[in-house]
């Protein structure tokens, strides 16, 4: 399999995922300014949408948007814990997150890196994503991670998305379960892994 990523981006969750359940897996960077991937390729040839991440699969086909692409790589590898048994209710827990953060932590978060936002503009969507990080903080209280001591491709998203704080010099600090949180995350060999392929550590 091949995973098309852009450094930092939300194909980052994807990417720990890939390395969480010891997939084998090519990876292909993709500058989302130009469109173009590492090997000089027109990104949009391989996803119309223009965005990542894109998983090429073994047999040719390709799989977009990040929490579907989560779901099969964790049903395929049987990874109960990644994604728990479809039925369960501890799985439509994990998918009840991944829908928040990308609705309501991702899209907002996305507006920020906008370079045509104004700055009103900014600073509505800045206390906007504010409020939802301190709500998400408020629900890791007591808990290791966001459905209890399992790690999960959820997990993975919110780490991910969380982790764009930093891009935007917003100040998260009142957000203190949440960072611990982090740390928490960026702890894990495949999470070190992933971060030290991208560039990022």
């Amino acid at each position: 399999m091949k995973l098309f990523y852009s450094p930092g981006a939300c194909s980052l969750a994807i990417h720990i995922v890939l390395r969480e359940i010891g997939q084998p897996f090519s990876l292909e960077k993709v500058d989302l300014g130009d469109h173009k991937t590492t090997s000089g390729d027109d990104y949009y040839r391989f996803n119309p949408k223009g965005y990542v991440p894109l998983l090429e699969l073994d047999n040719g086909q390709s799989l977009t948007e990040g929490p579907v692409i989560c779901q099969y790589l964790c049903d395929q590898a049987g990874r109960t814990d990644l994604m728990p048994a479809a039925g369960s209710l501890l799985r439509y827990r994990v998918m009840e997150w991944q829908s928040y953060i990308t609705s309501e932590l991702h899209k907002s978060f996305g507006a920020l890196f906008n370079p045509m936002l104004d700055d009103k503009a900014k600073a509505t969507f800045s206390g906007m994503v504010h409020r939802r990080l301190q709500w998400t903080s408020e629900q890791l209280r007591g808990r290791q991670y966001l459905t209890g001591d399992d790690f999960t491709a959820a997990d993975a998203y919110l780490f991910t998305v969380a982790n764009w704080a930093g891009f935007l010099n917003m100040d998260i600090s009142d957000c203190l379960d949440l960072q611990a949180f982090q740390g928490r995350v960026a702890a894990r060999p495949a999470v070190q892994e992933a971060l030290k392929a991208e560039g990022l550590a």
